[in-house]
């Protein structure tokens, strides 16, 4: 099993930066990737970002050159630092993992966290 935690959502004028971070626990060895998620009201939750265990990454085009995703292997967290932030970012931001243990593929989400931008 993995736990995530996320933190580091909050309120943020339009154009500024927040920085979302996920730290995971538990079988953190069985983890293939992480991805940033987020659902809007109304809206079907959408992937923004992802990073793999070799270290390569994928966004949204929606976020391309605003958000960067990146990891702290020693500290199992993976971050979202998001600059630029617009009032169509506003949505609780969720952490996913992706694993592999065996032949099981399993996935886990965190808890979420909100982020609100304010124009």
């Amino acid at each position: 099993q993995v736990q995530l935690v996320e933190s580091g959502g909050g309120l943020v004028q339009a154009g500024g930066s927040l920085r979302l971070s996920c730290a995971a626990s538990g079988s953190t060895f069985s983890i293939n990737a992480i991805g940033w998620y987020r659902q809007a009201p109304g809206k079907q939750r959408e992937l923004v970002a992802a990073i793999s265990s070799g270290g390569s990454t994928n966004y949204a085009d929606s976020v391309k050159g605003r958000f960067t995703i990146s990891r702290d292997n020693a500290k199992n967290t993976v971050y979202l630092q998001m600059n630029s932030l617009k009032p169509e970012d506003t949505a609780v931001y969720y952490c996913n993992a992706d694993t592999l243990l065996g032949l099981a593929h399993l996935t886990y989400w965190g808890q979420g966290t909100q982020v609100t931008v304010s124009s």
